[in-house]
């Protein structure tokens, strides 16, 4: 997953042709994933970027890092790997097994 770049400070109203555009004078581009905002539907002002070999994307990182696209500074880094989820946060995500209260909770005894 070496050829995966993350690329971030990117204007708001860019799309993922523009961003290929941009990417191809530096190898074949694979794939563009233009992040979005679940509530609003607009891109958050980063991308994924994949080139088809980890020479390409080096000399991606290298060429278009700092490159300015719509007005802004681009970073382009190595896209890291998206660690593993664990579970559990957030609101009404479970919780603790609830206590014994009413009838039936609790430890049972002998009635006599």
């Amino acid at each position: 997953m070496q050829n995966r770049l993350y690329v971030g400070n990117l204007p708001f109203d860019i799309n993922a042709q523009a961003i290929e555009q941009a990417f191809a004078a530096h190898g074949t581009v694979q794939d563009v994933h233009v992040v979005m905002d679940r509530e609003t539907s607009r891109p958050r002002g980063f991308a994924f970027v994949t080139m088809s070999t980890d020479s390409e994307a080096q000399e991606a990182i290298s060429q278009m890092d700092g490159v300015m696209l719509g007005g802004r500074a681009l970073r382009v880094n190595q896209a890291e790997a998206k660690p593993a989820r664990t579970g559990g946060g957030g609101p009404n995500r479970g919780g603790g097994g609830g206590g014994g209260g009413g009838f039936g909770g609790g430890e049972r005894r002998p009635r006599y």
